[in-house]
């Protein structure tokens, strides 16, 4: 039995942006789900252990049963080759690593009093990111011509990404105070 996904993944020109959109969005929400998560466990020494247990099932259901599902419909040959398998180990591991490094941070900076962790911690990671990516990759795949060969709006981008993330968390808004937020609650 075989089935074809391919109609739902190449949906055109933009089929590329829609699916990174989709990554903003969830990702976007990752911090504050995993944050809510955390303090809905109601355990101040090890929600954040608990919360990052079922991130880890989580995992397990969307990236280990999706894909040996689509695997196994598609028929899909049982051959790993040795260098993919390792890479995407240490990817995995790397982004297992990076959302416990979510949970600690946003356990930190909650336990300072912070209620605005989420906005201030996640601001950081997704200016971080871009920046770390674009000098990873730029080493491992170095441009036609060399380093002096990058454009400058190139350099702008990365620059302006950090500088964006340091703003978004130096003049983020504060939360309402408790006691007028459940007013403004009690009101609709």
């Amino acid at each position: 039995m075989s089935i074809n996904i391919e109609p739902f993944i190449a949906m055109g020109t933009y089929s590329w942006l829609i699916f990174a959109m989709g990554t903003v969005v969830t990702w976007g929400l990752y911090g504050i789900f995993l944050h809510s998560g955390q303090i809905g466990m109601q355990d101040p020494v090890n929600g954040r252990y608990k919360a990052f247990l079922f991130v880890g099932v989580a995992y397990f259901l969307t990236a280990v049963l999706a894909p040996l599902l689509i695997l196994l419909i598609r028929g899909s040959d049982w051959n790993f080759p040795a260098k993919g398998l390792w890479l995407s180990l240490l990817a995995g591991v790397l982004g297992a690593i990076g959302a416990f490094f979510v949970l600690l941070s946003l356990g930190a900076l909650f336990g300072q009093g912070n209620k605005s962790a989420p906005a201030i911690v996640m601001s950081i990671i997704f200016a971080g990111a871009p920046v770390v990516n674009a000098i990873v990759s730029l080493t491992m795949h170095p441009p036609a011509g060399g380093f002096g060969a990058l454009r400058w709006q190139f350099v702008l981008g990365i620059l302006m990404a950090a500088f964006g993330g340091f703003l978004v968390t130096k003049f983020k808004p504060n939360p309402a105070p408790a006691a007028k937020h459940a007013a403004v609650e009690n009101r609709q």
